[in-house]
């Protein structure tokens, strides 16, 4: 499979669909609607697939990215992927970690942008969601977009994680909740 970036860079990718890569017109709506609010933010990429949207983020300037995800053979190819489009003054770490148990050691860390692709017949939104409200994950005014399937309704709220937006794009819908509290 061939995957390209902004600026036309070609990505690595696992063969099959292991690793569901978000659609391209997906990713292009979610960079228009954070348009100048990447530069320069601290990203958090869950369930990160082949880092498509990290990469994305590095190349329109997030000044840093931490990848999570459970597949090996995944952060070798995010690893190699973020490598390639990286610049000097931005850093990047993929961790590979089930998301649910890996969250509560980010515990002090704030991330202006959080993207959350997990499989969308998984059980990972609520703890997931919970995780990032209990540990205090998003920075005030951050944002959080889950992608999930039009089917599948989020909760409007948890704790100080309020839907602010949502979009359906085919088979694919956006989530975005903001920091309220």
């Amino acid at each position: 499979m061939s995957l390209r970036i902004y600026g036309n860079r070609p990505l690595k990718t696992l063969p099959g669909l292991a690793t569901r890569p978000t659609p391209a017109r997906v990713r292009e709506a979610l960079f228009n609607i954070w348009q100048g609010k990447i530069e320069g933010c601290r990203w958090l990429d869950l369930c990160a697939g082949s880092g498509a949207m990290g990469a994305e983020a590095l190349s329109r300037g997030a000044s840093a990215i931490v990848g999570i995800e459970q597949s090996g053979a995944a952060c070798t190819v995010i690893q190699q992927n973020w490598q390639r489009v990286a610049h000097g003054n931005q850093t990047f770490q993929v961790i590979r970690a089930d998301v649910v148990k890996r969250l509560p050691a980010l515990a002090g860390q704030q991330f202006d942008r959080i993207y959350f692709d997990p499989p969308y017949a998984g059980q990972l939104y609520q703890p997931v969601l919970e995780a990032i409200a209990h540990h205090h994950l998003l920075a005030t005014n951050g944002e959080l977009a889950a992608e999930h399937s039009p089917d599948y309704a989020l909760p409007e709220a948890i704790a100080s994680l309020q839907i602010c937006r949502q979009k359906t794009y085919g088979n694919t819908a956006l989530t975005f909740y903001r920091n309220v509290g």
